[in-house]
């Protein structure tokens, strides 16, 4: 009988594995036995798990928005959910430690290339944008009116991306990233606090 927690500790330890992949092969050539070669378990597990290789792709990135999420969630609750601090938590998330390792940003990378083409990748990306926007709009409508509330969610949320993608395909990530995080937190208050006047 499998030890109590067994499953989770393999499911994790494939999804790390492909993310790796990911980042080393590129997602069209990871493969499920360059997968489990990573994971240290054998190929039939991945099927009996996640039904294949694109089940597993799909859990990989479940788990990259589920980590964005659990950032946000804990960054939020130390502070005191203040419009500039939601805004300050929601740009720190995006750019934080784990979203900047090489194995998340190359499989946010594959993931954006490939979810134009696979419904359920695209679906994800859907998620991920309406998640990012909803987020965004809750803080800044505490002091905008509904439409420039809008205007400004839609704003930042292109700023994040744009600047993380560019930092991401930068020849120093590591300085693009943290200068990114400053101009994108700059924007998003300086916009919130407009509304202020």
């Amino acid at each position: 009988m499998p030890k109590v927690g067994m499953r989770d500790t393999r499911r994790q330890q494939l999804i790390t594995a492909t993310m790796e992949s990911i980042a080393e092969l590129g997602m069209q050539n990871t493969t499920i036995v360059s997968i489990s070669r990573r994971a240290g378990l054998s190929s039939g597990i991945i099927g009996h798990y996640f039904g294949g290789k694109q089940g597993l792709i799909e859990a990989a990135l479940r788990y990259l928005l589920e980590q964005l999420g659990k950032e946000l969630k804990e960054r939020i609750a130390r502070t005191d959910g203040s419009p500039e601090q939601r805004l300050k938590c929601i740009v720190e998330a995006n750019f934080s430690d784990f979203q900047q390792t090489e194995m998340a940003a190359k499989t946010w990378l594959s993931f954006w290339a490939r979810s134009m083409h696979e419904p359920g990748l695209q679906r994800l990306q859907q998620i991920n944008n309406a998640r990012l926007y909803s987020n965004l709009r809750y803080a800044f409508a505490a002091r905008l009116p509904p439409e420039a509330a809008t205007a400004a969610a839609r704003q930042t949320a292109s700023m994040i991306d744009g600047f993380w993608l560019r930092s991401a395909l930068s020849k120093d990530p590591a300085e693009g990233f943290a200068e990114a995080q400053t101009l994108c937190k700059r924007f998003a208050l300086s916009t919130l606090n407009s509304g202020s006047h």
